[in-house]
């Protein structure tokens, strides 16, 4: 039998606060009390960028998210260009590059392809305005940093970190961006959706009054993984499998059930405080994490949010999120129910070519968050979305902690701990780091 993991190699000695502190989260749009709030404060996007000088993108991680997040962005406006590329992996580079040259005719230069642990300050330095982040989420803290020092705008999929002490490094680098003036979009875009955001708007004006608990799921299919190869290093395996190991991912309730976690703090306007959580790995053929999470988030309010997320096929599947106030509820996306389950409100959207509704927005979101994030540098209107999505991240984690060790896990001990994933030596050989699946709890120890 093996050795039960103790709470400590999962949160960390929790003695000194890292390096931003105590955060205290914002609320997107408008920070009114809600009660207060009597009109629907409707957003207004943008369908395409508008037009500027040339604004130049440096890419760093090339693979299938990376690849999109660059098309998206040539998709935002006009007078947009991909000029550099940079990844460990020279066939995901290569992929890449052909991929952007074909579908979009975005030609990067030869002497602007960069290889290895090193390309992302090459990337950096070549000269660009803007810099992708779609690496594995464990590069974010240091990449994101060293974007910000260069004074680059930022767009970087979420999660942020997959641990407190790089969690709490991103809230610092985000005000640091803030004081220097940068803006900063975080791949979170439900926050960009139009029928979100206006569902959004409509419960920030109080239409389901005071919100009283939450629900938010990710329920989904396996998603990928990757078999040894004997021509790959450790570090180049799990890179490539990295969707399946915690320090490379954070686990996928912090790596996909952001999403939902996100919208709930959004709606919320605030973030849990503590964490009781449950799971197990039932099916997963790699890697150390689990394939499945439930988890009771507390606000300080008092509120309680059912957080539930499952890797595993042949399973009932839900992506969805719900809040319950004093006057009605909301699925968050397109639709609010009063107290009886009469629907108040609907988003109505485009109608298609044969003039029937669809549930698809005028514009994808993928592509908004881009449009949102160069029309604030092209405005001068600065926006940034890295400490919400910190927040949103830690939240996460804290929720994988709790699940791993079986106890009560909070936010002050997020905010203070030491706890720092992955090796300390980046270079394609052996990987210095647990590989074992956590055991929730005390061992059992059979009787002779």
């Amino acid at each position: 039998m093996k050795k039960n993991i103790s709470r400590r190699n999962f949160l960390g000695k929790a003695a000194v606060a890292g390096a931003a502190g105590a955060v205290l989260p914002s609320v997107m749009n408008s920070c009114a009390p809600r009660d207060k709030m009597k009109d629907v404060i409707v957003p207004q996007f943008l369908d395409q960028a508008p037009d500027g000088p040339e604004l130049k993108a440096g890419l760093i991680g090339c693979g299938g998210r990376g690849t999109g997040a660059a098309l998206n962005f040539l998709d935002a406006g006009p007078n947009l260009k991909i000029t550099a590329l940079g990844d460990v992996l020279e066939d995901r580079l290569v992929s890449c590059r052909k991929r952007i040259a074909n579908d979009r005719n975005n030609e990067v230069a030869d002497e602007n392809c960069f290889v290895g642990f090193n390309a992302f300050q090459k990337v950096i330095d070549s000269g660009v305005d803007i810099i992708i982040l779609a690496t594995p989420p464990f590069f974010r803290p240091e990449h994101f940093s060293a974007a910000v020092s260069a004074r680059k705008h930022v767009f970087m999929e979420k999660p942020v970190a997959v641990d407190p002490v790089g969690a709490r490094f991103i809230m610092a680098t985000a005000k640091k961006a803030d004081s220097i003036g940068l803006s900063v979009a975080t791949g979170t875009q439900r926050r960009h959706q139009r029928d979100y955001a206006n569902n959004y708007a409509q419960v920030a004006a109080g239409a389901i009054g005071d919100i009283v608990s939450a629900n938010c799921y990710w329920n989904s299919g396996k998603l990928w993984h990757r078999n040894p190869n004997a021509s790959w290093s450790e570090m180049e395996y799990m890179i490539r499998n990295w969707v399946n190991w915690t320090w490379l991912s954070g686990d996928h309730i912090v790596e996909q059930h952001l999403h939902n976690i996100d919208v709930v703090n959004w709606f919320t306007g605030s973030h849990p405080v503590k964490a009781v959580g449950f799971g197990s790995r039932q099916r997963r053929v790699t890697g150390d994490q689990f394939d499945n999470f439930s988890v009771d988030f507390e606000f300080e309010s008092g509120i309680h949010v059912h957080s539930m997320c499952r890797q595993i096929n042949g399973c009932e599947r839900n992506v969805s999120e719900r809040v319950q106030g004093t006057k009605g509820a909301s699925n968050c996306k397109n639709s609010i129910v009063d107290l009886e389950g009469s629907e108040i409100w609907k988003y109505k959207y485009p109608l298609n070519d044969e003039g029937e509704e669809t549930e698809d927005v005028k514009v994808s979101p993928y592509v908004q968050e881009h449009i949102d994030l160069i029309t604030a540098i092209r405005t001068g209107n600065q926006f940034n979305e890295a400490e919400n999505t910190a927040i949103s991240t830690m939240v996460g984690i804290m929720g994988r902690i709790s699940a791993y060790t079986g106890k009560l896990v909070t936010w002050e001990e997020m905010m203070n701990s030491d706890l720092k994933l992955g090796p300390k030596v980046f270079e394609f050989g052996p990987v210095d780091v647990p590989k074992d699946v956590p055991i929730t709890g005390d061992a059992y120890v059979p009787k002779a």
